[in-house]
């Protein structure tokens, strides 16, 4: 009976978690973002919600300044002195590569979700990346680079692989990166297709 009622209560604290981590995580982004920057402001000009929203103004002005030619000088010289501090090297390095993944691209090919055959009959997850890279590293050869992001943690490596390795998922490059990193264990298999390359 005891062994029931735990195994009820383990059910439902895996149910409602994802769900109250997010609203969790959430909420102390908010309240964050409102408790460091609400001091600045006159309290007479203050209203609940003026953190958030000078935030994503904020967010959206470097979004347009980027663009300029001194800026993408600095942000430049961040990278290359970030890049020289031990241990911070790699951190630094993990999450920009995960950013990257995520960013938006003009180019069709960059972020298309495949499976790799690593040996017959085994396949993996990955992400097509930049193509011009492989043609200058292997010329002549129809390489193609996928990105392999290791489960349950930032980071993974590349493979440089035959055109003829690969095959596209008919699946959105969120869901794929879920696949990738949970190993499956909350998609449905209804999700997902593949189709040749």
């Amino acid at each position: 009976m005891l062994n029931k009622f735990l195994l009820l209560i383990f059910k439902g604290l895996i149910t409602i978690l994802p769900l109250a981590l997010t609203v969790y995580l959430l909420y102390w982004l908010t309240t964050s973002i409102e408790s460091t920057l609400s001091p600045y402001f006159s309290s007479s000009f203050y209203f609940p919600g003026l953190g958030i929203v000078t935030t994503l103004l904020a967010l959206a002005g470097i979004g347009i300044v980027v663009n300029a030619y001194i800026v993408r000088s600095i942000l430049e010289y961040s990278d290359r002195f970030m890049e020289r501090l031990p241990l911070v090297k790699t951190l630094y390095g993990a999450i920009q590569d995960a950013v990257h993944l995520f960013k938006a691209s003009k180019e069709k090919e960059v972020r298309k979700p495949v499976t790799v055959e690593v040996s017959p009959d085994v396949h993996v997850v990955g992400f097509v990346t930049n193509v011009e890279v492989a043609s200058k590293l292997f010329p002549e050869q129809e390489k193609v680079p996928v990105y392999l992001p290791l489960s349950y943690q930032i980071g993974g490596y590349t493979l440089y692989v035959p055109k003829d390795k690969i095959t596209e998922l008919d699946i959105d490059v969120e869901t794929a990166m879920r696949i990738a990193v949970t190993g499956g264990s909350s998609i449905q298999s209804s999700n997902t297709t593949s189709k040749p390359s």
